[in-house]
């Protein structure tokens, strides 16, 4: 019986689903779950539970750290670069702008969940009502974002780093941070680096996932 963690490096047009399910054929095993969803275009660590591991799922540490890519000039319904335009901006700020009001979105935060999220509302998940052209009102959720720090700017698109609670939209965090600056801003790529004490350095892409990866995690 397989029993414990397995660190996977999710590739890009995957779903958090789409991995487990590979993953529950490769390792034979019905019962897998995750430690936090990944977006289909995001990438990096997703922390799968493997057999009776699963049941502790609620008590894997939620800190998360991701670097992520945002441009300015323009606003989509989904907040990234995936998404259908809904506003163009001929103002893009500098890097200085960018640096100067990142404090403002760190520490305790009020956030309003995107409609591309998994978040219900009335028993439905808010990416299948946006699917039907529903939008709805999103209680604002509290977060916490321990750092957001600007890394380096290159053919326009700036690179951040954000350690942050669960449930943290970074998407929503950069639709912000493009309102306040008059510019729009869109996420144009996200990696996950970090969850809790797992670092994705120690993952492996899903196909070279095996029982032999699967290790007994005590917490």
């Amino acid at each position: 019986m397989l029993n414990g963690i397995l660190l996977v490096d999710k590739a890009p047009g995957w779903t958090s689903h789409d991995v487990v399910a590979k993953c529950r054929g490769l390792l034979r095993e019905r019962r897998i779950g995750h430690g936090g969803t990944l977006d289909p275009m995001a990438t990096g660590l997703l922390v799968l539970l493997v057999g009776p591991s699963t049941k502790l799922s609620s008590r894997l540490p939620g800190e998360k750290t991701y670097v992520a890519s945002l441009r300015f000039g323009l606003e989509t319904d989904t907040y990234d670069a995936e998404g259908q335009t809904v506003r163009r901006y001929d103002r893009i700020p500098a890097a200085d702008e960018l640096r100067a009001v990142l404090p403002r979105y760190t520490g305790d935060l009020l956030q309003t969940p995107p409609m591309v999220s998994a978040v219900k509302i009335g028993g439905k998940k808010l990416y299948e009502l946006a699917r039907k052209g529903i939008e709805v009102e999103r209680p604002p959720r509290p977060v916490t974002v321990e750092e957001f720090c600007w890394l380096e700017e290159r053919d326009g698109a700036h690179t951040v780093r954000i350690r942050c609670s669960a449930g943290t939209y970074v998407r929503s965090l950069i639709h912000d941070i493009g309102r306040e600056l008059g510019s729009g801003a869109v996420m144009t790529a996200l990696r996950r680096t970090r969850s809790g004490p797992f670092r994705v350095e120690d993952a492996v892409p899903v196909e070279a996932v095996s029982p032999e990866l699967v290790r007994e995690y005590a917490l």
